[in-house]
């Protein structure tokens, strides 16, 4: 090394480690920093192994009520507890009826008890389990990441005290993925459902004075409108018309058509048109 300043270095140092951040926050590797603030519940599935006694080792499932049951025990009651917990509340309870001095080992190996949902535009939708503490960005991660079609925004729904999905909560996206604000990668809850809605895509028909006829394939991350397909058409040539008509096939034989002042909408002047899959925009040439 010349001992001068490389920032080329810097740069390459500071993308290592905010990768080797990233790989840290994957839900595997949080699990397994974070598993020892796991609290089990029921359909947790406990690994134990009792060193004094090998009858009682084994695998067990903990019941609906919170409890497991080893040989020559009542149900104890577990939920609640880290996995260290666990093990020593049952040397508590063998060492009282059973066994004068009890080494009890419990490791947690199957995770039913945090149940979440995550829909839409993932990879791998459907029901996960927290494994750990996670926040948004982790509960993507285990449903395999976002897909090709994800919008800009999660919805994070959550359950009152009766299951009822109640409470909605949209977030920025963007700003969980780069980290940049850190209030949006929000904690999740067992029984959180989580959709993130796909971009929607819908194909619009233009006739006339547009630079792009025929049909049109629009995508937006909200709503289609007439100015977004407009531009995405190429624009109006400059023999258009200001009004512009939409026609829209409503089912059953009937059909409905919204006329438009182009001119007046681009300018703030009237709200934009929302469009459906299949409109037809028919732009006509101006006689001014």
């Amino acid at each position: 090394m010349d001992g001068k300043y490389h920032p080329e270095g810097r740069a390459l140092l500071t993308r290592a480690l905010g990768m080797l951040l990233t790989l840290l926050s994957a839900p595997g590797l949080m699990a397994q920093a974070g598993s020892g603030d796991y609290s089990v519940g029921p359909g947790d599935e406990l690994q134990i192994e009792v060193f004094e006694d090998a009858a009682l080792n084994g695998t067990r499932r903990i019941a609906s009520d919170g409890t497991i049951v080893l040989p020559l025990t009542g149900p104890i009651e577990v939920a609640g507890r880290t996995a260290e917990g666990v093990a020593a509340r049952l040397r508590e309870v063998l060492e009282e009826s059973y066994l004068q001095r009890a080494t009890v080992d419990v490791v947690v190996t199957g995770h039913r008890s945090r149940p979440i949902t995550v829909l839409g535009a993932v990879r791998k939708p459907g029901t996960h389990y927290m494994t750990s503490r996670w926040n948004l960005f982790e509960a993507i991660a285990a449903a395999g990441g976002l897909n090709e079609s994800h919008g800009d925004r999660a919805q994070i729904m959550r359950r009152s005290s009766d299951g009822q999905l109640t409470d909605q909560l949209a977030v920025n996206l963007a700003t969980v993925l780069d980290g940049s604000d850190p209030l949006d990668n929000v904690v999740i809850l067992a029984g959180d459902v989580i959709n993130i809605p796909p971009v929607e895509e819908i194909t619009i028909y233009f006739l006339g004075e547009v630079a792009t006829q025929g049909a049109v394939t629009v995508r937006a991350r909200d709503r289609v409108t007439l100015l977004t397909a407009v531009a995405k058409a190429g624009g109006l040539t400059e023999r258009a018309a200001p009004k512009i008509t939409i026609k829209r096939d409503l089912g059953g034989g009937k059909r409905e058509e919204i006329v438009a002042n182009f001119q007046r909408i681009l300018a703030g002047e009237e709200a934009d048109i929302e469009l459906l899959e299949g409109d037809l925009i028919v732009v006509k040439e101006s006689w001014l």
